[in-house]
């Protein structure tokens, strides 16, 4: 893999984060696993192989944090390109693609504790100083990582501010002389701590010049571990990921010299939010790869138990819980690798070289990143819960491997920012981009509105398999923007502190991005094989019964906003337009997720 190149940027138009509530894209404009280069197969095929042949079988010493495994299986990867990707190529890097740095993280996580481990060096450990790194510091780091000889952490969370990163207790003076920095504090949850080389850690420190002198803010340093007055605290013992190394850090008069300096003095937000912008799509991939990991596993348990005179895996509930499985993997899929792509086609039209501008239009697609994170998290957890549930009373002993995965994927939504903060985000974000013009969310929300108090309008017309789906997406989509409007009317700049509300818009808005995923996925693959409408494929069964599920929750959650900012007679009327959007006949997912169900069973594992 070290021998292979960047696959070339594709020429697609670029679409705008958060666009798709007031947009209406086409299949050919989005990028799922169907759309992979040859490349991407080939590193997908060669990165599954190293986990499933190398990683797994010593899950146990892993799990007993053994990090001499751990270390060795990283520096193993390495000299397959697969902890390279993102790192320039000046500086003993790959730099290839954001899919190609996705489908890693994807086909990697076949353990979840290494999968961990992994992630934080490539992601957190590591692009801190590829994007914001002085020339000594690339050149003194970045070709350490990229070999594993050295192992990357990144130390932001604290005791008493976890989500609330900004309010670090930390502090960093510069001495007199301005040769040194003295850190003094603590941190806390800081991932691969126990055998890491090189930190990034973040403290507050007094800005000399500009609109914010004398004033504190959030700064990064590097500093090696060895450095005087840097202690690494005792291992947590976890719930999950109990093979990753979790620990403190304590920083006590701590010296560093001032070249240590991580970008610039009072921007290290900056640092911390555009790399949780990666580390949350990145984590989504991850999530996907490790639901597929656990559905194999309960196809495989389903067939062999017998119950009854029968294999379990003839039985409708049964059928049932792999069928939702398959159709979480498969969305998952769409909605992360669409996100993941969009940002590609943005990062193609930018200077590889010009870092702000990278970041930039990462930045652009905060809504998707979090949205990944939250949705491929959450089915993540349904999924391991569902297979532990399949594997019954086994399912609940350590010997087999429901029970680890039901305890791994639990951090998952805690990780790079809690779901609660991501789903503020996701709506925070919207709203933001709508207020000051950059989305023209407010312009579409108040024809919307004329729209609906205006009566019944004409049903839109589709074509193909998937008509159904398509006019529920088209409802879906007015009705999260007659929620979000109707919020918007009451709470005015507000908004911000209902919180509750926040949180059911960004439940709609989560759903519509993996129900507009899945149809366009089905309809791409649809049109691709050839297939008629005559008989729904597995994917077009897959998006049916997804969009069945996505509208319900969209349904509930506008519910929960209208009840909240309406009453009397606008209630009512609010709850009449919302039962006119909403109004569909209902797919019959029994039949459909029976045949999602023994399309898996008899390939023996997710495959589409």
């Amino acid at each position: 893999m070290s021998t292979m190149t960047a696959p070339k940027p594709t020429d697609k138009k670029i679409i705008p984060g958060g666009s798709f509530l007031i947009s209406n894209p086409t299949p050919a404009d989005c990028f799922f696993p169907e759309d992979f280069t040859e490349e991407h197969r080939q590193i997908a095929q060669t990165t599954a192989e190293f986990a499933m042949n190398e990683v797994v079988p010593v899950s146990d010493q892993i799990e007993a944090k053994d990090f001499s495994v751990t270390r060795r299986l990283i520096k193993e990867a390495s000299d397959l390109g697969l902890t390279s990707v993102d790192i320039p190529e000046e500086y003993g890097g790959l730099e290839m693609d954001k899919l190609t740095s996705a489908i890693i993280a994807d086909n990697i996580a076949k353990q979840g504790s290494f999968s961990v481990a992994f992630s934080a060096h490539v992601g957190i450990g590591t692009l801190p100083i590829v994007w914001y790194g002085t020339e000594e510091q690339k050149k003194k780091y970045l070709p350490k990582l990229a070999s594993g000889e050295f192992i990357g952490a990144y130390a932001l969370s604290e005791s008493t501010s976890g989500s609330d990163a900004v309010n670090a207790r930390t502090r960093a003076v510069l001495s007199d002389g301005g040769q040194t920095y003295t850190l003094n504090g603590e941190k806390q949850w800081i991932t691969n701590a126990g055998f890491a080389d090189i930190f990034t850690v973040f403290a507050k420190c007094e800005v000399k010049e500009g609109k914010d002198a004398g004033k504190e803010r959030l700064t990064a340093f590097l500093v090696e571990k060895g450095t005087p007055g840097f202690t690494v605290g005792k291992e947590e013992h976890k719930l999950g990921i109990r093979g990753s190394s979790t620990c403190p850090l304590v920083l006590a008069d701590c010296k560093i010299p001032a070249s240590n300096l991580l970008g610039e003095v009072g921007k290290g937000h900056h640092i911390a939010f555009n790399i949780l912008n990666v580390g949350r799509y990145k984590l989504g991939v991850a999530a996907v790869g490790a639901a597929r990991m656990s559905l194999g596993r309960g196809i495989g348990y389903a067939k062999e138990r017998k119950a009854f005179g029968k294999s379990i895996s003839e039985f409708g509930l049964i059928q049932e819980k792999l069928a939702n499985a398959a159709v979480g993997v498969f969305v998952g899929e769409a909605l992360s690798y669409r996100a993941v792509g969009m940002i590609d086609d943005a990062l193609a039209q930018v200077d590889k070289h010009d870092t702000a501008a990278i970041q930039k239009a990462i930045e652009d697609y905060a809504e998707e990143c979090s949205i990944c994170k939250v949705w491929d998290s959450e089915m993540l957890d349904q999924v391991v819960d569902d297979v532990l549930q399949i594997f019954a009373g086994y399912g609940y002993v350590e010997e087999y491997p429901a029970e680890r995965a039901y305890r791994d994927s639990r951090i998952n939504r805690i990780f790079e920012g809690t779901n609660e903060i991501n789903r503020l985000i996701i709506t925070g974000w919207l709203m933001k981009s709508a207020m000051s013009g950059k989305l023209a969310l407010m312009p579409a929300i108040k024809q919307l509105m004329d729209e609906v108090m205006s009566g019944p309008g004409e049903k839109e017309d589709h074509e193909g398999p998937l008509a159904e789906e398509h006019a529920l997406l088209a409802s879906a989509k007015k009705l999260t923007l007659f929620a979000a409007g109707s919020a918007t009317q009451k709470y005015m700049q507000k908004l911000a502190d209902e919180q509750e509300v926040m949180g059911a818009i960004a439940d709609m808005i989560i759903e519509v991005f993996a129900m507009e995923s899945a149809i366009l996925r089905a309809e791409k693959m649809a049109k691709g094989a050839g297939r008629g409408s005559d008989e729904p494929s597995i994917p077009v069964a897959m998006a049916r019964i997804y969009a069945d599920k996505a509208v319900a929750v969209i349904e509930l959650a506008a519910r929960k906003v209208i009840a909240a900012v309406a009453e009397g007679d606008a209630l009512r009327t609010q709850l009449t337009i919302l039962r006119r959007l909403a109004k569909h006949e209902p797919a019959d997912t029994i039949s459909l997720r029976r045949q999602v169900a023994q399309h898996v069973i008899r390939a023996g594992k997710y495959a589409l």
